[in-house]
């Protein structure tokens, strides 16, 4: 409501221009690949090689060879020339879902029926569970059931059974959840012959079909075979005399309930790793104090997390199910099967109860520990791995990359990356890849693509006719194939695009993106051992010719990159890496603050606090040597009336790009004896 002034007196008011703008996202680079482990199709940040090795692995076994992925490389590269942030879609070839929990097992197992009555006409497909006893599920329980009226007519079961003079053996199939007073009910089938009144039937009782109270269950973030270390549900076998799982590994998890407190109704799960022991363990994660009831701020979903991530049918962002952030880096919850609402009275002392006066506390995990099983999709074991790639490409085809995947990728303001790369999606074998990218960096406008041209011992004329089948200042193609050393302890030989990102993340730490990846100063290639190829300075010219940057070995000082075109086939400014990645640094910061526009007031001071930003970001530029000149015009000239009304506001900024020394010419004159120099 406006302030109404009237009388004299004074009016005092606040003008809060403290607004703190928010810090700009971190843009780093993404890499499409296959990896050993982690999730599937879903574009995930990390921020180190440790944290990529957690999450997507680094070595795995092909047959009896231990290998490593590419996209490993290039992510270790990438992360060691100075990379902040590198966004990580896994591609796979066929269907792969997580891995569950086995059985977590609440302190309502602690008993087993021992006794079953049949009450009323054995034509009753129908028994009730009288009593519960015991110390817990020990495997196979028998109970004793007394027919005590009717005539019978032949007991309805789903079972096997055999028949002698009056016992009937009967072993229990399907079925889970009974408990003491339950029902237990199935499906008719006759028995084949009439039971006489009082007589004993024997039924066999498997320790699941008893009692089926899961405190809750877990289930693995990455998905894979891989994340498998049980055969079943039920954690039992498997174990090595220290504890350790027989199938357990490196990449697969292991979890453990300790600390369970029935006053509180809280206990703790700790996710250890796969491959540890008893008495060795190694804990990946722990969360305490977990409470099973939905109104507890410890509540185990809340603080785990229970959703699920998955491509929308659209393709173009990702689905969330579930109605808890996932906090863990492993595992989410994906259900809690024995709920304990309101556990503890507003006393903080009384446990609470169930509809049947039973205390929640035996709904609680007991202390136990277990693993994971289920989970499906098989890495390729009999693929080609880096000189030997081919057709197959180390498990990489077109169909690993679904159009939903570069339809996702293309979302900009969830995903950011200013250099994408696919190691190994050559143009030769894999141009529909080549293609999709190069269209994603043109249409996001903030990205460029780093390609690879051939496989493996091409010719500079294989190169250069894959080179001329690209036409985009979005992409960028260097050339021969490097050997460096592999997490197998192997030297091994590997396309460019899985070291060239790395260049660019250096560039930028040392100076900035405008400045070209290339040269002895900013182009040199750490830790790569040697070239492919030693290239004479005819094939330079050749492959430069033809738009791909030329991989230099130069004796006592090294390899480094001594090109920086584009893939762009006419001559402008933007034919250099430098000048695209100067208008992508541009645009992205540019872009941030007219973001910060969107819906403010069309009027002179949104414009000059525009300008306000932009010019002094600009003038950085041009003290940085990024540009020559440049001009932003925001006024009445380019947003008229009309303009105004159509609800738009209008901004140009013309620029100057700076031009890379590529040809040092210089000229040396000899002149006679006795000639002047002059100053």
């Amino acid at each position: 409501m406006a302030e109404q002034i009237i009388s004299p007196g004074v009016f005092q008011r606040e003008n809060d221009i403290s607004f703190i703008q928010p810090a700009p996202v971190e843009v780093g680079a993404a890499i499409i690949g296959p990896t050993v482990k982690g999730p599937v199709e879903i574009p995930t940040t990390v921020t180190s090689y440790n944290e990529y090795v957690r999450v997507f692995g680094d070595t795995f076994d092909s047959g009896s060879v231990k290998q490593e992925y590419l996209t490993s490389i290039a992510a270790k590269n990438y992360f060691s020339q100075g990379g902040n942030t590198l966004l990580v879609a896994r591609a796979v070839t066929g269907s792969f879902t997580a891995a569950s929990s086995t059985r977590i097992s609440s302190s309502n197992e602690s008993g087993v029926v021992n006794t079953i009555t049949a009450t009323g006409d054995l034509s009753f497909n129908s028994f009730n569970i009288t009593s519960s006893a015991g110390n817990g599920p020990t495997g196979t329980e028998n109970a004793v059931a007394s027919a005590t009226s009717g005539t019978g007519t032949g007991l309805q079961l789903t079972a096997s059974y055999s028949t002698s003079a009056s016992i009937n053996t009967i072993t229990l199939s399907g079925g889970s959840g009974y408990a003491s007073g339950d029902t237990v009910t199935f499906t008719s089938q006759s028995m084949g012959s009439n039971l006489p009144n009082g007589t004993d039937i024997i039924i066999t009782l498997s320790a699941a079909n008893i009692l089926n109270s899961e405190a809750f269950t877990l289930e693995t973030l990455g998905k894979g075979i891989i994340y498998n270390n049980a055969t079943g549900s039920e954690d039992t076998g498997g174990h090595n005399s220290d504890g350790s799982l027989v199938s357990g590994s490196k990449d697969n998890l292991r979890w453990e309930v300790s600390n369970v407190n029935n006053a509180l109704g809280t206990f703790t799960l700790a996710i250890r790793n796969g491959d540890d022991s008893t008495k060795s363990k190694t804990i990946l994660e722990t969360f305490n104090n977990l409470s099973l009831d939905p109104n507890s701020p410890n509540y185990i979903s809340a603080i785990i997390g229970d959703q699920v991530k998955a491509i929308s049918a659209t393709g173009d962002n990702i689905t969330l199910t579930g109605d808890y952030v996932n906090r863990s880096n492993y595992v989410r919850v994906s259900a809690v099967n024995l709920k304990t609402l309101n556990y503890t009275s507003t006393d903080g002392i009384t446990v609470g109860v169930d509809s049947n006066s039973l205390s929640y506390s035996g709904s609680l995990p007991f202390a136990q520990s277990g693993s994971f099983f289920g989970a499906t999709g098989t890495n390729v074991v009999e693929a080609k791995y880096f000189e030997n790639i081919n057709a197959n490409n180390q498990g990489l085809t077109d169909g690993c990359f679904t159009e939903k995947l570069t339809t996702l990728l293309g979302n900009a303001d969830e995903f950011k990356f200013n250099v994408i790369s696919v190691p190994g999606a050559t143009q030769q074998l894999m141009p529909n890849v080549v293609s999709a990218v190069t269209d994603l960096c043109e249409t996001r406008g903030d990205a460029i693509y780093v390609a690879d041209l051939y496989t493996y011992g091409a010719t500079v004329a294989n190169v250069t006719g894959e080179a001329d089948e690209i036409n985009s200042s979005y992409a960028a193609a260097y050339w021969p194939w490097l050997q460096v050393s592999s997490a197998t302890g192997q030297n091994v030989w590997v396309p460019s695009s899985t070291v060239i990102p790395g260049v660019y993340a250096f560039t930028d730490g040392a100076n900035a993106p405008w400045f070209a990846p290339a040269g002895l100063v900013r182009g040199g290639l750490v830790g790569v051992i040697q070239a492919e190829r030693r290239l004479s300075r005819t094939q330079r010219d050749s492959l430069y010719k033809s738009k791909v940057n030329p991989i230099a070995t130069f004796p006592g000082t090294g390899i480094a990159v001594f090109g920086q075109k584009t893939l762009q086939t006419k001559a402008s400014a933007l034919d250099r890496v430098n000048v695209r990645r100067l208008l992508i640094a541009l645009k992205e910061f540019i872009g941030n603050q007219a973001n910060n526009l969107v819906f403010e007031q069309n009027t002179v001071a949104t414009r000059n606090s525009f300008l306000a930003a932009v010019n002094p970001y600009l003038d950085s530029v041009v003290q940085r040597q990024g540009l020559f000149a440049y001009r932003v015009v925001m006024d009445d000239t380019n947003n008229t009336a009309d303009v105004v009304d159509r609800n738009q506001l209008v901004g140009q900024i013309f620029i100057q790009p700076t031009k890379t020394a590529e040809f040092i010419v210089l000229d040396f004159v000899v002149e006679p004896t006795g000639a002047t120099f002059g100053n």
